[in-house]
């Protein structure tokens, strides 16, 4: 929950001095894992959204992460990539006690938890994917972050594939395949996309934004299809990506990403529902046993 010290009414306030526009309304956006998210409507009729760093452990790096959408956001603009353009940043929470990040609100939104992704919103994903790779900024981001700490290669208790968990420790045990450093959104996935019917209109939370191997981006789109939607859709859709990209799938990123997902020991999975480890389970064993994806 966010901590109840931060000054909502301070950030509005700020907000609308931003933009030139006092707040009239507002309202919680779904999601905000890391943060608390508000759409705004504004007394001249425009509307925006405010990312407050609320929720811990993000909260401590909430001027980094707040910082590095901004610039991801000033990054994008001018390019084909529907990333939403940054209006105004209070890093270090002056205003209402955690970082801020204003910026703009755009069309389309997020898919509901029951829809699914068809052929046509698959290949959406892969095309925009290729396009954000596509992109040079002027300055590199950070090298990308593992998140397959190695304090994780435990074998989950409730595994049905205990064998592919750990021949996945040993893929990450061994030197990191050689990359083009690519430009990474870094937490690409359907969640992280507004969609108007099968388009694609706004690709949103930049704050992961790095540098890295585009497969890495890749692998995470398709964690998050198999977790959500089962391995069907997440094998497709990395079919079309290396279709779209001309590249072929490395099992040491698609790995990472998977492993990425458990928690370190003693700690709780961020999802602790049983058909979603079972999900997990069995997209490690596809991926282990079957790399290519064929």
């Amino acid at each position: 929950m966010p901590d109840p010290d931060v000054d909502i009414a301070a950030a509005l306030a700020w907000a609308g001095s931003a933009l030139g526009s006092p707040v009239t309304s507002y309202d919680a956006l779904a999601g905000g894992l890391t943060s608390t998210m508000l759409a705004l409507r504004h007394d001249d009729g425009a509307e925006s959204v405010l990312r407050l760093m609320t929720v811990e452990p993000w909260r401590t790096h909430g001027a980094e992460l707040a910082t590095r959408e901004r610039e991801a956001q000033l990054a994008m603009a001018g390019t084909p990539v529907p990333a939403p353009t940054s209006i105004a940043l209070d890093a270090d929470g002056n205003v209402a006690g955690a970082a801020a990040h204003l910026m703009s609100r755009l069309p389309g939104a997020p898919l509901e938890e029951d829809e699914t992704l068809g052929e046509h919103r698959l290949q959406a994903m892969a095309d925009l994917l290729v396009t954000i790779h596509d992109q040079r900024p002027a300055e590199p981001f950070r090298p990308f972050q593992s998140w397959a700490w190695e304090e994780k290669w435990v074998v989950p208790a409730w595994s049905q594939h205990p064998g592919s968990w750990r021949r996945a420790f040993e893929v990450l045990a061994r030197p990191a395949p050689a990359y083009e450093p690519t430009f990474l959104h870094r937490d690409f996935g359907h969640r992280n996309l507004l969609w108007s019917g099968d388009a694609i209109t706004g690709v949103v939370d930049w704050v992961e934004t790095s540098t890295g191997p585009a497969w890495l981006d890749a692998a995470h789109a398709a964690s998050n299809l198999a977790l959500a939607h089962g391995t069907g859709p997440a094998q497709d859709f990395l079919r079309r990506y290396a279709a779209a990209s001309g590249t072929d799938a490395d099992v040491h990123w698609l790995v990472m990403d998977a492993v990425g997902y458990l928690p370190p020991p003693g700690k709780r999975p961020l999802f602790g529902r049983a058909d979603l480890l079972g999900r997990l389970d069995d997209w490690l064993d596809l991926v282990v046993r079957d790399p290519l994806l064929s």
